[in-house]
């Protein structure tokens, strides 16, 4: 692990004590001091043979702590190196096989993909009420301004997303992964549309069909627990957010297949989803065992080919650089400052978790190579206007009637 460090560390300040208590400097000596300090030679022995599952998991269970900075920190300094001098030669190898086997982990047959869902979705809502925003969106935010608040950014994505989706009133809406039920409900809400909405977690069920009786929407307005391979009937529009990372790569030509025998001839499909800018990859062992088994952030040349197979039209395609980095930016001190709170739900490891997860979520948009991406489809050439300044009119309408203003307090079922 030290030879590693040797070679991967070449600007900052990083102090690693060993199991032993000896002291290893590596960097320049720039920027404030980092020190990590290892509690077993175990420890450094698993990080040293895989940092890509151990670093996560032995900062969860103690293996190493912190004495100066934060983990944090520290995953902004491995990985801003890392940028800059590559990985070695026996990381890479690892990194190739979990490459060749990933369509394994990512099997994702209908049963399978609900219990990889609930795994993650089904904790308790009161966890994500303390680092979300009111609306409980846990997808990427839509900055419109470096001040924007996280609850004025998410309402920002959905305005952002129904422009794109150019609703028309007394239309059916399909959302695909529609979470806690917020996306839906502000399309029902603002433009007289027809919704149905599916998940897989059962708590996101609970929490977005109360919702909807107490707006008295549900006439209008229907969640349902469901797959989006087991859906009948024909849909205007189709919407997904955040739910294309659990579809898997070897289900996507599946999935724009069944997107497309859903629609109407002249409908549109709108799909937010995290991306990588460097190509196909896997999915880390970290992520993988412990936040989403199952799980998969494409790259677009993995997503188009299945697209134009499918014999749907892409009709705009946007990349959203830096604003998922900011969005996990408010998560993450959202969490922390409420970090007493979640340790009594769960405890001090979950809280190490998830500490793990922000941190290293965030700096994979920040300076790690990946991104959000939002598609926009149809079946036919002529179901959008000829411009893109629709988008534009829209957006201000809708602005100019929420007046950027954020939603009432939320609350959650059995509360």
């Amino acid at each position: 692990m030290l030879r590693t460090l040797e070679r991967l560390i070449s600007r900052g300040s990083l102090e690693i004590v060993d199991a032993d208590g000896g002291v290893h400097r590596f960097g320049n000596g720039e920027g404030p001091p980092l020190r990590a300090r290892f509690t077993s030679h175990k420890a450094e022995n698993k990080v040293g043979f895989n940092p890509e599952l151990e670093l996560g998991e032995q900062f969860m269970d103690g293996g190493y702590v912190m004495e100066a900075g934060t983990i944090y920190d520290l995953v902004f300094l491995l990985q801003s190196n890392a940028n800059e001098t590559g990985l070695p030669l026996w990381h890479l190898a690892i990194l190739g096989g979990r490459y060749l086997t990933r369509r394994i982990r990512q099997f994702n047959t209908p049963l399978r993909a609900q219990r990889n869902v609930r795994s993650h979705y089904d904790l308790t809502g009161e966890l994500y009420r303390l680092f979300l925003d009111r609306d409980l969106q846990y997808s990427c935010a839509y900055f419109e301004t470096a001040e924007a608040t996280l609850d004025q950014a998410q309402l920002a994505k959905k305005r952002h997303i129904a422009a794109k989706l150019d609703l028309k009133p007394g239309q059916r809406v399909l959302d695909i992964g529609s979470g806690w039920g917020g996306l839906g409900l502000y399309l029902a809400d603002n433009f007289g549309v027809d919704v149905v909405g599916i998940t897989l977690s059962e708590e996101q069920l609970a929490v977005a069909r109360q919702r909807t009786r107490e707006r008295g929407l549900e006439g209008r307005v229907d969640f349902r627990l469901q797959d989006y391979r087991k859906i009948e009937g024909r849909f205007d529009r189709i919407v997904s957010v955040g739910m294309f990372e659990h579809v898997g790569v070897g289900n996507f030509g599946n999935y724009f297949d069944a997107c497309r025998n859903l629609m109407t001839e002249d409908g549109v499909m709108l799909l937010h989803s995290i991306g990588r800018f460097d190509g196909p990859g896997h999915t880390g062992a970290w992520i993988q065992k412990y936040i989403f088994p199952g799980g998969y952030i494409p790259a677009l040349s993995e997503v188009v080919p299945k697209i134009e197979k499918s014999g749907l039209l892409i009709a705009d395609i946007e990349v959203l650089r830096l604003h998922y980095a900011d969005t996990l930016r408010h998560w993450r001190n959202r969490f922390m400052a409420n970090r007493d709170r979640v340790k009594a739900l769960y405890d001090e490891r979950f809280c190490r978790m998830w500490e793990f997860y922000l941190a290293s979520s965030e700096m994979a948009f920040r300076v790690g190579g990946m991104m959000n991406f939002q598609l926009q489809m149809t079946r036919e050439l002529g179901a959008l206007p000829a411009t893109r300044d629709y988008l534009s009119a829209a957006e201000d309408a809708l602005r100019a009637g929420d007046g950027g203003r954020e939603p009432p307090e939320l609350e959650l079922a059995g509360e």
